[in-house]
């Protein structure tokens, strides 16, 4: 697999703002893709289904009304910091390319299967390991496997395509350029788990939101960047790739979880935090913690020995 760095073309500012975009166009991203979504979901964290400030409700569609009230803020937030940013640093050829790589497909069929199976495998085993799962099990209604294919493709149009683009194939590849890719993925996941932070103020983080709820989810969010990770460098930078693998888990979790396990308790909540956790490991440890990320010397030098050879 062959890393490519982000492109810089030296653009001469002409204005201050510019200036502090291309000395700076990492904290920019993060500053902007936060800003923007938090702003964004402000009404809905007032409205009725949240603090009730507003007198409103956002209506359901779908995936109840995460279409119409957060889907907005979390296409906003990342797709804008990305875009204004590569156009200031990069211009309209580091946009093409970054729009190139929206249909960057070229990947083993393997890693396919490990973004669709992978996950869903880890969250099964893990919760299936708590204490009395495994007895409670059950085989998913008819309807679930009608409508869990569907439901993906849907994920991946919406929270696929909002976060992806920003998160991994602009932060994820700067990230890399400059730290080590676990230093690198470990940053980015917590600025990843961070900008989720205000949507628990709504009902998107369920009924009984605690310290231990902002905990598991930090740690789950952290353990699907290393996997992300890894997905991202060894397919080659498929951004449909890592879209697919960050949609397996949404899906899972929102349609199969709990008909698989429709007593779960708060001990069995970590489970796919456990399965996760032991399948990160495992990553880690195989890849000798480098993620299956290429450094772009290294690649330049392999790419010229096999073009002599």
């Amino acid at each position: 697999m062959t890393s490519t760095p982000a492109a810089h073309t030296g653009r001469a500012p002409s204005n201050r703002f510019q200036a502090l975009v291309q000395r700076f166009p990492l904290t920019t991203f993060f500053t902007l893709a936060n800003a923007i979504s938090w702003i964004a979901w402000v009404p809905y964290i007032l409205s009725l289904d949240g603090f009730g400030v507003l007198h409103f409700r956002y209506p359901d569609l779908l995936m109840g009304n995460q279409l119409t009230a957060i889907l907005p803020g979390a296409y906003l937030g990342p797709l804008t910091a990305a875009f204004t940013v590569t156009a200031i640093t990069e211009g309209r050829e580091g946009l093409r390319r970054w729009r190139r790589r929206l249909f960057q497909f070229r990947a083993g069929v393997g890693w396919y299967a490990f973004a669709l199976f992978a996950v869903p495998i880890a969250v099964l085993a893990g919760t299936a390991a708590m204490p009395g799962a495994e007895d409670a099990m059950r085989a998913p209604s008819l309807m679930v496997l009608a409508i869990y294919v569907p439901m993906l493709v849907i994920q991946f149009f919406t929270t696929g395509l909002a976060e992806e683009p920003g998160w991994r194939d602009f932060a994820l590849s700067r990230l890399q350029e400059r730290h080590q890719p676990m230093v690198a993925t470990f940053i980015l996941g917590l600025l990843w788990a961070l900008w989720h932070a205000p949507l628990f103020l709504t009902p998107w983080g369920g009924p009984d939101v605690n310290a231990e709820t902002l905990v598991r989810f930090t740690i789950t969010a952290m353990e699907m960047s290393f996997l992300i990770t890894l997905v991202y460098n060894k397919g080659r930078q498929s951004l449909p790739l890592v879209m697919l693998l960050h949609c397996s888990i949404n899906n899972f979790q929102s349609i199969a979880f709990s008909e698989i396990f429709p007593d779960a308790n708060n001990l069995w909540l970590w489970g796919p935090t456990l399965g996760l956790g032991v399948l990160t490991l495992i990553v880690v440890v195989l890849t000798r913690g480098r993620l299956g990320y290429t450094s772009p010397v290294t690649a330049t030098s392999t790419t010229k020995a096999e073009v002599s050879a």
